[in-house]
C-alpha cells in the first residue's frame, strides 16, 4: 500500500475493507505530482472509514428489503415506484459513499426544470415527496451503515410541503348532496356516474346508451387525444342507469340530454351549472366536476389499490398525474378527521 513513481506520473495503490468486511485493492494512476497522490489516497481512505462502498442501486436493494417488512404493501409499492422512477437511474451506479451535495443538486436541477409535451412541470407537493424519497435513503445509510452524511442536508429542500386542498366528497355530503337532486333523475344519474367511474365530464358527455354494458357494469370513453379505455360502475349505479334509460322517452342516442326539448346532447356547460346551482343550495363550496374524479381515486388509494391500475382506470398519461393522489392522502385523513372529530 502507497505511493509509487510510475514513468512520469505517480500512482496510488490502497488495500482497504468494503462495508461488509470484504478486503478490497484500489488503484488510481495519473498524479503529476506525489503531493496529488498522496492527497488522494488521504482523503480516499478517510471516506472509506467513513463511509458506504456500494453502489447506490445495490444499497437500494437492501433498503428495499428492509422496509418491505415494515411499511404497508402499498406503501412500500408508492415508495419503490417513485424511487424507481425518478432517483434510482440518476444515482444507480454512483458510488453511495461519494455522492456529492453537488451531484444531489444538479439532480434536484434535472427535476426543477423538467417540462412536459406541453410546457408543464411537476408540482411543488410532487418535487417534495420525491426529494423526502431521497433524503430518507441517506438517512437510512447513516443510521444502519456509518454513512458519515447525508447530502441531501446540505443539498437543501425543493418544493412545497403542502399544495392547495385537494377536494373529495365525503360519503355523507354526496348523499345530501343527491337528496338535492331527487326529482331530477337525469342529474342524479349524471353525478352518480361520475362519483363511481371517476371518468372526465367531458368523456361522460360524449357517451351514448349504446356504450352502456350492463352484464360487465362498464363502458367505454375517449380521454385525451381519442384514447380509448373502460371505465367500471357498481351494482348500484347499474339500477340507477338502467330504470334512468328506461325512462327516457326521447330518441336521441346520447345518454344524457337536456331537460328540455328537443332534448339535445347535453354539453359541459350545462353539467357545470347544475353543479353550481346544486352546491350553492347545499351552501358546499368549490362544487366541479373533476371533485367526482379525486374522490375516485382518493378512494381507490385509500383501499389500496396498485397506482399502475389506478392510472389506467383514470385515463392518466403520465403516472406522476396518478402518485398526486397518493400524496394528498394525509391531507385527507386530516380534513376528515377535523369534520368528524373537531
Amino acid at each position: 500500500m502507497g505511493v509509487y513513481k510510475e514513468g512520469k506520473n505517480w500512482k496510488v495503490q490502497v488495500y482497504y475493507k468494503d462495508w461488509q468486511g470484504n478486503r478490497k485493492r484500489k488503484q488510481k494512476r495519473g498524479f503529476r505530482t506525489k503531493g496529488e497522490a498522496k492527497e488522494w489516497e488521504r482523503d480516499f481512505l478517510q471516506q472509506q472509514s467513513q463511509g458506504v462502498d456500494i453502489e447506490f442501486g445495490n444499497f437500494l436493494e437492501i433498503y428495499y428489503k428492509d422496509m418491505d417488512v415494515r411499511l404497508r404493501e402499498n406503501t412500500m409499492y408508492t415508495k419503490r415506484y417513485i424511487i424507481d422512477l425518478k432517483i434510482k437511474p440518476y444515482f444507480e451506479k454512483k458510488i453511495l459513499s461519494e455522492i456529492t451535495v453537488a451531484d444531489v443538486r444538479a439532480w434536484q436541477n434535472e427535476l426543477l426544470t423538467y417540462k412536459d409535451k406541453n410546457g408543464k412541470g411537476y408540482s411543488p407537493t410532487y418535487l417534495k415527496t420525491v426529494n423526502c424519497q431521497l433524503t430518507a435513503i441517506f438517512n437510512y445509510a447513516m443510521r444502519y451503515y456509518n454513512l458519515q452524511d447525508n447530502p441531501c442536508r446540505k443539498a437543501g429542500a425543493i418544493g412545497k410541503s403542502k399544495g392547495e386542498p385537494k377536494d373529495f366528497w365525503m360519503q355523507e355530503e354526496f348523499n345530501a348532496f343527491l337528496e338535492t337532486v331527487s326529482d331530477k333523475p337525469e342529474t342524479r344519474m349524471a353525478f352518480l356516474l361520475l362519483y363511481w367511474t371517476g371518468m372526465r365530464i367531458g368523456e361522460m358527455v360524449l357517451l351514448n346508451k349504446a356504450d352502456i354494458n350492463f352484464n360487465e357494469r362498464e363502458c367505454v370513453v375517449f380521454g385525451k387525444g381519442d384514447k380509448e379505455r373502460i371505465v367500471y360502475f357498481d351494482a348500484r349505479t347499474k339500477i340507477h342507469l338502467q330504470n334512468y334509460i328506461d325512462s327516457r322517452t326521447d330518441d336521441n342516442p346520447a345518454l344524457f340530454v337536456t331537460l328540455r326539448s328537443p332534448h339535445e346532447r347535453i354539453k359541459i356547460g350545462g353539467i357545470e351549472s347544475r353543479l353550481r346551482e346544486m352546491g350553492k343550495q347545499l351552501d358546499i363550496q368549490k362544487v366541479h366536476p373533476h371533485k367526482f374524479r379525486r374522490t375516485l381515486a382518493t378512494m381507490a388509494i385509500d383501499k389500496g389499490m396498485p397506482i399502475e391500475q389506478l392510472q389506467q382506470l383514470l385515463g392518466h398519461k403520465r403516472i406522476d398525474t396518478t402518485l398526486q393522489y397518493a400524496m394528498v392522502k394525509q391531507s385527507n385523513v386530516k380534513l376528515a378527521h377535523k369534520k368528524y372529530i373537531g
